[in-house]
């Protein structure tokens, strides 16, 4: 029996749907979190297209440590973000903070085996990080036995942001010290 997801605690960097929805979209690179036999999790970087509501990614054929966690447990989480600038908010170095989009997905994956669906995968995947005006034939994926593409159905989406604070927001101009009655040690 699973247990209600947890509470948001920072409810003012709660993101809306359709701006998880875009960040998600437009995301370079995911990290995707599996559970081994073992117990242990496992967290690896991986390109990624969104088509038809789900989250595909893909890996190598061969049978290695994404594969056995995937065949052990098909509960995971991804997790697309867009780090910004660092900005101080207080007169200590520990007041400071880093503006930021966060999208995180819990879902359960599978391997999406079928030909067709592994065209499409690529077909998508060159459509998005392909370079542009480089002359090579599209379409064409004579190694498509070589790698295992993986559907991500999604359950619940998560996302939160900071914007990054106007200079007038910012430390010195306004301060936000958390500790405003610390004072730092005598150099």
């Amino acid at each position: 029996m699973s247990s209600p997801p947890p509470q948001v605690r920072r409810t003012d960097r709660v993101m809306s749907q359709d701006t998880m929805q875009a960040v998600l979209k437009r995301g370079y690179s995911g990290r995707l979190a599996t559970t081994g036999p073992d117990g242990y999790p496992y967290c690896v970087p991986l390109l990624y297209v969104c088509m038809d509501d789900e989250v595909y990614v893909h890996n190598t054929a061969a049978r290695g440590h994404l594969r056995s966690n995937v065949e052990h447990d098909a509960r995971v989480c991804f997790e697309v973000d867009e780090p910004g600038e660092v900005f101080d908010y207080g007169r200590f170095e520990c007041d400071s903070s880093v503006a930021y989009s966060s999208v995180i997905l819990f879902g359960k994956i599978r391997i999406a085996g079928d030909e067709a669906t592994k065209r499409k995968f690529c077909d998508e995947l060159m459509a998005k990080y392909r370079k542009q005006g480089v002359p090579r034939p599209a379409g064409f994926y004579p190694r498509l036995d070589q790698i295992t593409v993986y559907a991500i159905k999604i359950e619940r989406m998560t996302g939160k942001e900071l914007a990054l604070p106007d200079v007038s927001e910012q430390w010195p101009a306004k301060d936000r010290t958390k500790s405003p009655s610390a004072t730092p040690p005598s150099s």
